[in-house]
């Protein structure tokens, strides 16, 4: 049976529509990074998923070409993820304006086995350029180190989010914690439903705030 990260690491795929905090150690991801209205049809995200997914799906498919990781199993490609923030620089998540959406930057991004390096990267992303004949050089392999952490797994409409996040907020407040988004750590969303064929009012996105703990 494929491994499915989502079933094994249900605490950080699958929380509770409580705010918990949790501690989320260091993954290796593909990743486009791109600025943008996300909603645009064949915008700069939509084209970031068709590259990603492509580069995602070589890799698990890699056996299937003769190809050969060493390391490999059989898995699930998990779902995707995206860290956002508005207007590049601002280190203040609560200065989100869902109605300017423009103004949004994001790094789009996939998780990886371990076992897939970046030399394998690059030869998925090889792969797919000559099989077939897709622009996929944005992609890059990615590290992120997330630390400590606010989550819930919010359920409606993204526009909604605002309401899950207070709800965070008031969770990291009371556990001694305070904000700490940065260049380096920025709001996370990990999407669990496909928006082209779920209501929206049935949407369910794991949002996750960085956070530390108050001197």
């Amino acid at each position: 049976m494929a491994f499915d990260y989502k079933k094994e690491y249900k605490e950080f795929y699958l929380p509770k529509t409580k705010p918990q905090m949790v501690c989320i150690p260091a993954m290796n991801f593909i990743a486009v990074r791109g600025r943008g209205n996300p909603n645009e049809e064949e915008g700069d995200y939509q084209k970031a998923l068709g590259m990603l997914y492509a580069v995602a799906f070589t890799i698990k498919m890699s056996r299937r070409s003769g190809h050969e990781i060493e390391g490999f199993f059989d898995y699930v490609v998990p779902p995707l993820e995206g860290l956002w923030q508005q207007d590049a620089g601002d280190a203040d998540s609560s200065s989100i304006d869902y109605s300017r959406k423009d103004a949004f930057s994001w790094i789009s991004m996939i998780r990886l086995p371990d076992f897939v390096t970046q030399a394998e990267v690059q030869w998925a992303k090889a792969e797919v350029v000559r099989k077939k004949k897709q622009e996929v050089s944005r992609v890059e392999w990615f590290r992120y180190d997330e630390g400590l952490c606010v989550q819930c797994m919010h359920i409606g409409p993204y526009d909604d989010e605002p309401n899950t996040v207070a709800l965070m907020e008031q969770e990291m407040k009371q556990n001694g914690c305070a904000l700490d988004v940065c260049s380096g750590r920025l709001h996370h969303e990990i999407y669990l439903s496909d928006p082209r064929r779920c209501q929206p009012d049935k949407l369910r996105t794991v949002i996750r705030h960085p956070v530390k703990k108050q001197q």
